[in-house]
């Protein structure tokens, strides 16, 4: 058995410094991922509000695929950084190996079962006959697109389980650039390019997810040495499927659960027209831009609990726990004054049309101020998962999204219109991020024992 220490990076050092350090790094990747959606947004509103909303209409089920690569790439991720915190480089090898190999298995599956399934799942959504041309020209590139999407998800999160956050947020940067630069020359036909409107965005998408898969393949092979090409017994590929699925499957189902969450609320915000749904892609967009630097906490929080628990340094990992939850509220407080104040003047960015803006600023109105708990949320299924307790994580999900999030949202839709859908939101958020913290103690206090 092959042991390196030196790759453990997170068992020692002042974690305060660690996290920051890891969070401003991860941060600016996750903020170029959404800014990589909302600069989608941005064009395809110049196109008009049909093409904004066909785009809405899309983004719950890439949110489905998204949720799919990034709970296979978090449930590698954790076994990785066990495995690194342990010292086993052979185990690290094999276990980065096979999920790669794993993700681009379920990802051709995806791929043939989402090309012939656009027509009745968008109907379902409430695609209108008059925007459906747009949602079936841009999904059928981007699932022809998508193992440039799913594996590089899984490399990235295999490369942050090592303790190094700068290297996937420097390629997720990459990425957005080049999406940036292609998005206006494809969609408007600038230049010596064609004209091709939201095809346009697709193949943009497409060609710059391209340039992740290429850079996350070559750093985990090159730099880290933990792709292997040895040729293992099929048993061991097995196990090492079976330790990932453990928690990625549950994990992948928890996110899952918030785009088709998404898209039951895009369905009752469709009652009030077109332009409402339009409006609440856009909010929907800007959420995940408000909480990215939560998000990119708690992708460095995953592979410092992974690692401390694997030296079995449990005290640093209440600590570390302590200190992020604290962080997620102050920040969440001062991104919510932020967008009250600035709301409608934000919304006026993605489109001109007024209920368009009205509804963007309604949202930025009322849900904010509950990202505090949501954060402490994200950050709490984060350590549970890690903890080796995906089933915990997933019931606390479920029970945000099926038990409070929709049930609400249609009571406060009956009640007061739109207004009620978005304080429900709101409730949800509050009421399952203050559970998820007790939880997450209790079986801390039960690994520690």
């Amino acid at each position: 058995m092959q042991k390196n220490k030196s790759t453990a990076k997170l068992i020692e050092g002042p974690i305060g410094k660690i996290l920051t350090r890891m969070t401003i790094a991860m941060t600016f990747g996750l903020i170029g991922m959404v800014a990589f959606n909302l600069v989608d947004t941005f064009f395809v509103g110049k196109l008009g509000t049909d093409q904004l909303a066909a785009l809405s209409f899309t983004f719950p089920v890439v949110l489905v695929v998204s949720s799919i690569a990034l709970g296979l790439g978090l449930g590698a991720s954790a076994v990785i950084s066990r495995a690194i915190g342990e010292g086993d480089l052979h185990k690290v090898q094999r276990l980065t190996t096979d999920s790669l190999l794993l993700a681009l298995i379920i990802v051709i599956g995806f791929v043939i079962v989402g090309l012939f399934t656009i027509e009745p799942l968008f109907k379902a959504l409430g695609a209108t006959s008059k925007i459906f041309p747009y949602i079936k020209t841009y999904m059928r590139i981007w699932y022809l697109g998508m193992p440039f999407v799913v594996v590089p998800m899984v490399g990235n999160n295999a490369i942050r389980a090592t303790g190094d956050a700068k290297t996937p947020s420097i390629i997720m940067v990459i990425a957005v650039c080049v999406n940036t630069v292609l998005d206006p020359l494809l969609i408007f036909g600038i230049g010596p390019f064609p004209e091709l409107g939201i095809e346009g965005a697709a193949i943009a998408t497409v060609i710059s997810r391209f340039t992740t898969f290429s850079v996350a393949l070559w750093v985990l092979k090159k730099r880290e040495k933990m792709i292997s090409f040895d040729i293992p017994k099929f048993t061991e590929i097995l196990n090492s499927w079976k330790h990932v699925l453990f928690i990625g499957v549950p994990i992948a189902g928890a996110r899952i659960i918030i785009p088709i969450t998404i898209g039951v609320i895009t369905r009752i915000v469709s009652s009030y027209g077109i332009k409402a749904v339009a409006g609440f892609g856009v909010a929907s967009r800007l959420e995940f831009f408000s909480l990215a630097v939560i998000h990119a906490l708690a992708s460095v929080l995953g592979p410092f609990i992974g690692q401390n628990i694997g030296a079995k340094k449990y005290d640093r990992v209440h600590a570390a726990i302590n200190i992020s939850h604290r962080f997620t509220i102050l920040w969440e407080i001062a991104i919510f004054i932020l967008l009250i104040l600035l709301r409608t003047q934000i919304a006026g960015i993605f489109n001109k049309d007024p209920q368009v803006i009205s509804t963007i600023a309604l949202y930025l109105a009322i849900v904010p101020l509950s990202y505090t708990m949501q954060g402490v949320f994200v950050l709490s299924t984060t350590a549970l998962n890690v903890m080796h307790k995906p089933l915990q994580a997933i019931s606390l999900t479920f029970f945000q999204m099926f038990l409070l999030c929709i049930p609400l949202a249609l009571i406060g839709s009956h009640l007061f219109g739109l207004t009620g859908i978005f304080a429900a939101v709101a409730l949800s958020y509050i009421i399952s991020g203050i559970i998820s913290r007790v939880v997450l103690m209790k079986y801390f206090k039960r690994e520690n024992e």
